[in-house]
């Protein structure tokens, strides 16, 4: 494994966070399988040369995203099992994945969304995979504390963990509803990099979305990543009021 604590990545990111986004793009490309073990502490800590407490770090940031589990045995994927040739139609589909989680939030987000540092929220992934099992789409979405304890659905995932997609309805419902009553406005960047993947793991197109209600106020902010994107284009459409991307 290459270090992403050496020779890349913005200084201003803490070493844990780097290798817990480099371990968190090799779950999600399957590196270690659905369900898979992950390396010890030591192997971890050996391959990206940083000591343990540094990788501790890394690995409770990936527990608190909801995305490992560690057990007696180990530390293990918690993400769900991709689609494979075996999988009735998965080889001509889109798969769609969600689950939430209550994590702390990054710090450049804790003040727009009314929190302190160390503060930690409810959080909901939603991952569309191809046929080859490649992340196509991933989005974060952190909700509000204010909205999350105002909204009896939103209210009620508080003291939940690893909640799965047949228990997150309401959340949807409400997420739609909130959207076509309230405002939303997004902002779109391009980004290319020439850093190997193990240290830059995020390029291609990101979208940063933010939700209000009808009356100004904050109820979300959504992070959208589509990393395979290499070409961004904007039709402009005046019959049609607005534009759009491809």
């Amino acid at each position: 494994m290459p270090s992403p604590s050496r020779g890349g990545g913005p200084a201003a990111v803490p070493k844990y966070q780097r290798i817990a986004a480099a371990l968190r793009q090799e779950l999600e490309d399957a590196v270690h399988g659905p369900g898979g073990r992950l390396p010890s502490e030591r192997t971890l800590a050996a391959s990206y040369r940083v000591n343990r407490q540094t990788v501790r770090a890394a690995l409770q940031h990936l527990r608190d995203g909801g995305l490992i589990v560690t057990e007696r045995r180990g530390t293990r994927s918690a993400l769900p099992a991709p689609p494979t040739a075996g999988t009735a139609g998965a080889l001509a589909a889109v798969v769609a994945q969600s689950w939430l989680a209550r994590v702390t939030v990054p710090p450049a987000l804790a003040p727009l969304l009314g929190m302190r540092g160390g503060e930690r929220t409810l959080v909901h992934h939603r991952r569309e995979r191809g046929p080859a099992g490649q992340t196509l789409q991933h989005a974060v979405t952190y909700l509000c504390p204010r909205a999350v304890a105002q909204t009896p659905e939103l209210a009620a995932y508080r003291d939940r963990t690893g909640v799965r997609d047949e228990d997150l309805g309401p959340l949807h419902r409400w997420l739609e509803r909130a959207a076509e009553q309230g405002r939303v406005a997004e902002t779109l960047t391009m980004t290319r990099s020439s850093h190997p993947r193990a240290v830059a793991p995020d390029c291609g197109l990101t979208v940063r979305r933010t939700l209000h209600d009808d009356s100004g106020r904050l109820l979300a902010v959504t992070d959208l990543a589509f990393p395979t994107w290499d070409r961004l284009t904007f039709h402009r459409d005046r019959a049609a009021g607005g534009f759009r991307v491809s």
